[in-house]
């Protein structure tokens, strides 16, 4: 096998002998294997003329993740700093276990190092969520406090009216946000006819303000999904909450398929999928890296992935249960962070959400959390039923760290380390045939 083909699949030898992490994977491409990469070009970016600040860089991407993602259906690696990464979706699991477990802070500056290479780390994301219909849910889920199997604080309230939501959506954007989510608490739409009406409605409301909107409405269908992405959805969020193996021991209301069936309709609509998990759910390390696994292995890797910390809530079996076992709800900073970190690592174009759970860590975790690859939030008060830090907190925290809000529909800006020649991108024309 050539040097060059080396340097594509793998990292240098000097890079390789520090970092043993599976994401590097110098694979071995021996004549076994019936295909190689052929390099087409392997070059620097030219330095941009306006400065190395990527807040002075206006070039941005395509907003939609397929077509920004098409744009470097060519590139097969990018290398900076002594790391070189790569969108792949072969990752193992023992791979994945691997960067999750490095010591921190070598993660911390491989993740950092990815996060740099393929986005601007001062632009951040900030989309707000509306519960448009609490409570009276009729799935198991141990976490929710929005069940009818769980005795909690939480009432059943009607579906909101379109303009009470319209008004809510106009709030956010005042605040700040770009994007206006929006969550009913059912298993699916089904045959509710009346109220999918009117959603459609809220859709093309919010749209039409200038907003990119998102929806989690549970199980849809693919004739929903298409009705969604042309009343003007943007996003769709349906999360797969743990890992397959552990998923029973949450949930058994609704299938580990079903939610995986979701996920292909809203794909296979062109709506941009929002899926990402739940830490505290009495799940161990290696349920972390499957659900990451199964996340890094769908056909397109989602165009965000939120991370959730369990905000445990009493009278729910999870929040009943979390006293005297430390698996539960239990989740630290650094807890978050690895779980950033790898997700950063093993999708390096997908936006990392830091979600639920926020308003429990400092304005300096949360920077840790930003430093290992997240550049979305959820602002406002409220996160469906638990509270969240408040419109003006997040803005002072953002003055604080010197971030500014990613426009609504309106791609990412090229990532600063790309444009002022930092990154060293690898292309591939093709693949050409082996023989023994």
């Amino acid at each position: 096998m050539s040097s060059a083909i080396r340097a594509i699949r793998g990292v240098s030898a000097a890079a390789l002998r520090g970092n043993r992490a599976g994401f590097l994977a110098a694979r071995s491409f021996a004549s076994a294997v019936p295909t190689e990469n052929v390099v087409l070009d392997r070059y620097v970016p030219p330095s941009a003329s306006n400065g190395a600040n990527g807040a002075a860089n206006p070039n941005r991407l395509p907003n939609n993740d397929r077509e920004r993602n098409a744009l470097y259906a060519d590139e097969a690696a990018r290398s900076m700093g002594g790391v070189t990464a790569e969108v792949r979706h072969d990752w193992t699991k023992e791979e994945i276990a691997e960067i999750y477990q490095l010591p921190f802070h070598e993660l911390m500056y491989q993740a950092s190092t990815v996060h740099r290479m393929y986005w601007n780390p001062s632009e951040v994301q900030q989309c707000t969520l509306l519960s448009i219909k609490t409570g009276g849910c009729t799935e198991d889920c141990s976490y929710c406090s929005q069940s009818t199997r769980h005795k909690t604080f939480v009432k059943p309230t009607p579906t909101m009216k379109v303009q009470e939501v319209l008004e809510a959506a106009k709030r956010a954007k005042d605040a700040g946000s770009t994007r206006f989510c929006m969550g009913a608490a059912w298993r699916e739409l089904g045959n509710k006819k009346n109220a999918f009406g009117h959603i459609l409605d809220m859709v093309k409301g919010v749209n039409g303000m200038g907003l990119e909107v998102c929806c989690t409405l549970g199980m849809l269908n693919a004739e929903q999904a298409k009705q969604l992405k042309e009343a003007g959805l943007s996003a769709y969020n349906h999360n797969l909450d743990t890992s397959p193996e552990h998923y029973p021991n949450v949930i058994s209301t609704r299938t580990y398929e079903d939610r995986l069936q979701t996920i292909a309709n809203v794909r296979d609509a062109g709506i941009s999928v929002c899926c990402g998990g739940i830490l505290g759910l009495g799940e161990k390390e290696n349920d972390r890296v499957g659900l990451l696994h199964v996340l890094a292995t769908l056909p397109e890797h989602p165009e965000s992935v939120p991370i959730n910390a369990l905000v445990t809530v009493k009278g729910t079996p999870l929040g009943d249960a979390e006293e005297g076992n430390d698996d539960i709800g239990n989740v630290d900073a650094f807890d978050m962070t690895r779980m950033i970190a790898t997700a950063r690592i093993v999708m390096p174009r997908t936006m990392v959400r830091l979600s639920a759970g926020r308003l429990s860590f400092s304005d300096a975790e949360q920077y840790m959390m930003f430093s290992a690859g997240a550049n979305s939030i959820f602002n406002g008060d409220k996160l469906l039923t638990t509270d969240n830090p408040e419109f003006d907190e997040d803005q002072a925290l953002f003055r604080k760290l010197g971030f500014v809000g990613k426009p609504a529909h309106k791609g990412p800006t090229v990532a600063p380390a790309e444009a002022t020649g930092q990154v060293q991108i690898t292309k591939v024309e093709g693949q050409k045939q082996q023989y023994a």
